[in-house]
């Protein structure tokens, strides 16, 4: 009872009564009805007297104006995939994204494809709150030198290439040796990641408001087998041994290939995604149960390579 009643207390500090006055509906650019839609509700919001305008998640003008602040909220049109984009695209600027879901499952959003009317109506008179998400960053090394880096909302996924072959994971906690994984991959989660590809490996589902470092080997063999949970300000390092591919992935995006003794260095990132919420503060355990109950890998389908649905 007690963490339950210290969620809401921080879930109502970040209660919001100020409407947006500049809002951006960000498609996702291979959804056919996406843009049909998008205008429906652009005319929606425009007879609220609120600033609008439709753009594709692809448009190279996007992120320029969100870098420039010219918007004061952007509505992600899509899956969870387009909301991960959007939040990739919007947490340097701490611009808030509210999800419509077109897509799949939509862990990531609470408003349904028949529902948006009336959120966007709760959200033009300032009826939402703000929902800070941890992220993660990842550096990777080779020979010393830091060659690529991403800011994380899911999971970064260290593992094997295309060859079906287990590599070598060395992993340290804070310059502390932890183990050597003998595994598939090794997957590096936020909370919000805990219902992703590290909950298709067997790890715990986390609360998305808590603040820890998530740790899932995928198909380890003959080492530890269980997920580990860290506290937000530990350093993970992770040396990779292999004689064949290898590769790093970022939210489910294109894996970058890494090769034998590169490292990766993995902590929390100072940027937060935030998320706008039109539902009761409960609504993750919620969604959680109705999703769980319900069967929807005959319907659409698991990604076992990034831990989200078809879209």
């Amino acid at each position: 009872m007690i963490v339950h009643h210290v969620h809401h207390a921080l879930i109502m500090d970040n209660m919001v009564s100020t409407p947006p006055n500049r809002v951006v509906i960000a498609m996702h650019p291979k959804l056919d009805k996406a843009p049909q839609i998008a205008e429906k509700m652009a005319a929606f919001i425009r007879q609220q007297d609120v600033e609008t305008e439709v753009l594709s998640l692809n448009d190279a003008s996007l992120r320029e104006n969100i870098e420039g602040g010219n918007y004061e909220l952007l509505i992600a049109l899509g899956g969870d995939g387009t909301m991960l984009r959007a939040g990739h695209l919007c947490a340097p600027s701490k611009l808030p994204v509210l999800g419509i879901n077109l897509g799949g499952l939509g862990f990531l959003i609470d408003v349904g494809p028949d529902d948006w009317q009336p959120a966007l109506a709760r959200v033009m008179s300032g009826d939402y709150w703000l929902e800070d998400r941890m992220m993660l960053r990842a550096d990777h090394y080779q020979d010393g030198n830091v060659v690529d880096s991403w800011e994380v909302i899911n999971e970064c996924v260290i593992g094997r290439g295309k060859m079906v072959r287990p590599v070598q994971l060395t992993t340290e906690i804070d310059n502390h040796f932890l183990t050597t994984y003998v595994a598939d991959a090794l997957i590096v989660s936020t909370p919000t990641g805990s219902t992703a590809y590290a909950f298709a490996a067997g790890g715990p589902i986390l609360p998305p408001e808590l603040r820890n470092i998530l740790i899932v080997p995928v198909a380890p063999h003959l080492s530890v087998d269980r997920g580990i949970v860290l506290h937000e300000g530990s350093q993970v390092w992770i040396t990779i041994r292999t004689d064949h591919d290898a590769s790093i992935s970022i939210d489910g995006q294109d894996p970058v290939q890494i090769r034998d003794k590169d490292r990766v260095h993995i902590r929390a990132s100072e940027h937060v995604v935030t998320f706008m919420r039109v539902q009761d503060p409960d609504y993750f355990y919620r969604n959680l149960t109705s999703r769980m109950n319900n069967n929807f890998a005959h319907a659409v389908g698991l990604n076992r390579r990034t831990g989200l649905w078809f879209r």
